[in-house]
């Protein structure tokens, strides 16, 4: 495991709202991160599929974490995600690409892709650097 990924482990084994919604991450490197949730029955609506909170979760988590890749802290600013279809079981990812990095924000596109890579969602988050 190298740097960032202990970096990132570390700082993730403090977020209690992603663990308690079973989120983990997959991979970690340079402005970039894919998040994963495998679909509970904790995590679905009341018709079967997941909870469009738990795949913003989900997204907000990676690209939360692909903002964090240069060692700053950062707070969510804004996120907009468009729902297009989903899923009732499986596994869903979060696949999450820095876009723009500035002094003091920085936008990270994101895709929420299920078991055969259908796009689930798509949107963009922006992120509020404080140290």
């Amino acid at each position: 495991m190298n740097e960032l990924e202990q970096r990132t482990l570390a700082r993730l084994e403090k977020n209690g709202f992603m663990n308690y919604n079973h989120i983990e991450m997959e991979q970690v490197e340079r402005d970039y991160a894919v998040f994963r949730l495998q679909v509970r029955p904790e995590n679905r609506n009341v018709y079967g599929m997941v909870h469009g909170g738990a795949i913003y979760t989900l997204a907000d988590n990676a690209t939360g974490s692909a903002a964090h890749t240069d060692g700053r802290n950062y707070v969510t600013q804004s996120g907009t995600l468009h729902f297009l279809r989903n899923q009732r079981e499986g596994i869903i990812r979060a696949q999450a690409r820095v876009r723009h990095r500035g002094r003091s924000t920085v936008l990270v596109a994101v895709d929420v892709v299920g078991d055969d890579g259908t796009l689930l969602a798509s949107g963009e988050f922006s992120f509020f650097c404080i140290g």
